[in-house]
């Protein structure tokens, strides 16, 4: 079993992969320090298991869990954390198992035994049946096998076209699996729905336009595109605009 140890104090790390040395048919095939770190080193590393912290800097083990659930042959994921009040949370992220520091040797090889039987296609019927909670800061694009994290501060608009959704950002454009719904349910007010296929981040509004046949388009900071408005979500854009509530 290829074991991944994320955790941001390097003592906690060196502690864990002398115990999964301990543990008969487990190896540890890297380490990383944060949740960026760890979702670069299960691209590269394929691990069958994450033994992964909560609390780290920067991407925290709760969202770096929900990114790892949404790829088609994830790792299972086992959080082991200094803080017994995460417990439903990591549940909701799909994990397989708790642990408290400091680790128990048998705890721990408890818990990569329960995460050796359960089967990818069970961690995806689990992924699918508990969406993701509201507000993570990122949104990933998995492609060819490749996970690609868009912070969703850069994200200009993301418009539905045929199964998926484009998210036109800061430094490009990257596709998801997410529904326009869900994403509008998911972010509440960051996002302003300006046509049944749009959603624009409510950051990067910045005036309308007059586009042909009458339409009515809206302009966006550093964005050279204009975007087509529908007549039904016209008005509360124009209300939006006015006040200045963005």
């Amino acid at each position: 079993m290829r074991v991944l140890i994320v955790d941001d104090e390097p003592l906690a790390r060196e502690r864990l992969c002398r115990m999964v040395a301990e543990v008969p048919g487990a190896e540890v095939v890297g380490e990383a320090g944060d949740g960026r770190a760890a979702l670069d080193a299960c691209a590269r590393l394929h691990p069958e298991v994450v033994l992964l912290d909560i609390r780290m800097p920067g991407m925290d083990g709760l969202e770096t869990a929900r990114h790892l659930a949404g790829l088609p042959e994830g790792p299972a994921v086992v959080f082991v954390t200094a803080y017994g009040d995460y417990a439903l949370r990591a549940f909701e992220a799909q994990a397989v198992d708790y642990l408290l520091k400091p680790v128990r040797a048998e705890r721990l090889i408890q818990a990569l035994d329960k995460a050796r039987r359960l089967t990818a296609p069970q961690l995806a019927a689990v992924a699918a049946a508990d969406p993701a909670p509201q507000g993570r800061s990122h949104l990933s694009s998995t492609l060819h096998g490749n996970l690609t994290l868009i912070p969703v501060d850069d994200i200009l608009f993301l418009r539905a076209e045929q199964k998926y959704v484009v998210v036109h950002h800061t430094r490009g454009e990257a596709l998801i699996e997410d529904s326009l719904t869900t994403l509008e349910a998911e972010y509440g007010p960051r996002f302003v729905r300006i046509h049944r296929n749009a959603l624009v981040a409510r950051s990067a509004l910045e005036g309308l336009a007059k586009g042909s046949e009458g339409t009515t388009r809206v302009r966006l900071k550093d964005c050279a595109e204009q975007l087509e408005i529908s007549r039904r979500h016209l008005p509360e854009l124009r209300r939006l605009l006015r006040s200045g509530d963005l």
